[in-house]
């Protein structure tokens, strides 16, 4: 008879979704706030997503000073044509590279093809982020974790999409 797996591996194994973690209620915004939306946190709760926080997966400190990706968008930060900075001008893109490359592994280690993720977020929004002006405008792309997940044929979605099937 094979051994009894812990309940943890049993929840990560079964885990269908990559999820921002501050939509499953923790607090890791750039505010050091969550950005609660019930049906993640339900899903979390109920050991069918995975929270990760890839700007903090990177080294990011909760609070941080906001960021903003200025010359493209996340796919062009991973081809290095574009960086993600703060409103003082401070380049964190490898910040946001290196939570995005954690992510990813944490996604491809579990069997993980989905991920529901933070809307407008430089790290995480996908389809719309905000333009690099610091004035709350938005362009069309995607973060950086965004673009590296679907490089990857990983599904991304946001907390805004009706279904995530």
């Amino acid at each position: 008879m094979a051994a009894p797996q812990n309940r943890n591996a049993r929840k990560r194994n079964s885990c269908i979704f990559l999820v921002s973690a501050c939509l499953a209620g923790i607090h890791c915004t750039y505010k050091g706030k969550d950005k609660l939306d019930r049906r993640v946190r339900k899903l979390a709760d109920q050991g069918l997503a995975l929270p990760v926080c890839p700007e903090v997966m990177g080294g990011s400190s909760v609070p941080r000073q906001t960021c903003e990706i200025v010359g493209g968008d996340g796919a062009d930060v991973l081809d290095k044509r574009a960086r993600v900075v703060t409103p003082s001008g401070q380049d964190i893109s490898r910040i946001l590279l290196k939570g995005a490359r954690e992510a990813l592994r944490t996604a491809q280690r579990c069997g993980i093809k989905k991920a529901i993720l933070k809307s407008k977020s430089p790290s995480c929004g996908y389809g719309l982020i905000y333009d690099g002006t610091f004035t709350r405008r938005l362009k069309k792309g995607d973060g950086v974790t965004a673009a590296l997940l679907r490089r990857n044929h990983i599904r991304v979605y946001t907390e805004k999409d009706k279904t995530h099937a």
